[in-house]
């Protein structure tokens, strides 16, 4: 049975984020970032081609599913609404309604997410990886939430301090 877990960047660790995915049972991680990097060196390690090599050598492939990531206009609307709020990106809890409704109407509505799943293993769960620690604040509990609705996929959030949460 196909399954889905979302990961994100912030948190982890490299070693604790290759261990995070192994135990959860991870086969192939999907990056849903526009941009596949992040700043600070305490994060190199997430950046492509670093993060390619920790997934290589934990046996998880990996694919860039860029069609799934919000452009830099949508991102700027988030940000806005972090500024409102007074928020870091680290630190933001939930998505703006005007960020969420201009993703799903642009990205995720027109996404062929019915191809996306024909072509996941079934014998393992796919990882979805954006940056932000909790998949409220980011995009990928989005793409999450609709493979749970539409295609019956079971979801699991991957936390850097938490055990399995499922959907």
């Amino acid at each position: 049975m196909r399954r889905i877990a979302t990961i994100g960047v912030y948190g982890f660790t490299a070693e604790t984020f290759a261990e995070k995915l192994t135990s959860a049972g991870v086969g192939l991680l999907l990056d849903v970032r526009q941009r596949r990097g992040v700043r600070g060196s305490e994060y190199a390690w997430a950046n492509s081609a670093q993060l390619q090599r920790l997934l290589a050598a934990a046996d998880i492939g990996y694919r860039h599913v860029k069609e799934l990531a919000p452009t830099t206009e949508m991102r700027q609307l988030q940000y806005r609404e972090d500024d409102r709020q007074g928020v870091g990106k680290r630190d933001r809890v939930a998505l703006a309604p005007e960020y969420t409704e201009h993703y799903t109407r642009e990205i995720l509505d027109p996404f062929d997410l019915g191809a996306l799943v024909a072509e996941l293993p079934s014998s393992t769960t796919t990882g979805l990886l954006c940056v932000e620690r909790d998949p409220e604040a980011c995009h990928r509990s989005l793409v999450a939430a609709r493979l749970h609705t539409d295609h019956r996929l079971p979801v699991t959030d991957l936390r850097p301090d938490q055990g399995l949460n499922y959907l």
